[in-house]
C-alpha cells in the first residue's frame, strides 16, 4: 500500500533534479549580465549607461543583448538607442538601433506580470572579442518626438538598462 507514495516521492525528486539541471544549463553560457538603474526613472539624453567587460574568451562566439525594464509611464511604441563598443585598442563601433516596445494595439511587449516589463533585445550575434583587455559598451537613448529635430531631454518610463552576453554553443 505504500508503493504509490514511494513512486510519487521518487517522481518529485526526479522532477526537482530536472529543474535544477535545466536552470544550470541556461546560465552556464552566461558571460556577462548586469543592470543599471535609471535615476528617478527619467533617462536624460546625455546620460550614457556604461558597462565594462573584461576577461573575455578571445576565441568563442557570443550573442549580445540589451535588456530594458520599463513601466507604464513609457509613452512611445518604439525606442531608439545609440550603442557603442569600444575595444581595448580604442577601435570603436557605433550603432543606432530601433526596437519595438508595444504591439500594434498598444500593449507593452516584454515579460512581467506587474507594471514593470522586461525586454531582452538582440544587439549583435556571433561576435567574438579578439583582443584581451577591457571592452566598454555604452548605451544612450536617442528618442525624439515626430517632426522634431531636437531629441527628448528626458525619456520617462525606463527604469533599468542592462547588458547581457551569452556564449554561443
Amino acid at each position: 500500500m505504500q508503493y504509490p507514495k514511494i513512486k510519487s516521492f521518487i517522481g518529485k525528486i526526479i522532477l526537482f533534479f530536472i529543474v535544477i539541471i535545466s536552470i544550470g544549463s541556461c546560465t552556464k553560457n552566461m558571460v556577462f549580465d548586469k543592470y543599471q538603474s535609471i535615476d528617478q526613472v527619467k533617462w536624460h539624453k546625455d546620460s550614457i549607461v556604461n558597462f565594462t567587460i573584461n576577461s573575455l574568451d578571445t576565441l568563442s562566439k557570443n550573442n549580445i543583448y540589451i535588456n530594458l525594464r520599463n513601466n507604464k509611464d513609457y509613452e512611445f511604441s518604439n525606442l531608439f538607442l545609440i550603442v557603442s563598443i569600444k575595444f581595448p585598442n580604442n577601435y570603436q563601433i557605433v550603432d543606432t538601433l530601433e526596437y519595438e516596445m508595444t504591439t500594434l494595439e498598444g500593449r507593452f511587449l516584454g515579460t512581467g506580470i506587474t507594471d514593470i516589463k522586461e525586454n531582452k533585445m538582440e544587439y549583435k550575434t556571433s561576435v567574438n572579442f579578439p583582443i584581451q583587455g577591457d571592452y566598454e559598451i555604452s548605451i544612450q537613448q536617442a528618442m525624439r518626438k515626430t517632426r522634431s529635430v531636437d531629441g527628448l531631454i528626458y525619456l520617462h518610463g525606463i527604469t533599468d538598462v542592462g547588458l547581457q552576453i551569452e556564449k554561443v554553443n
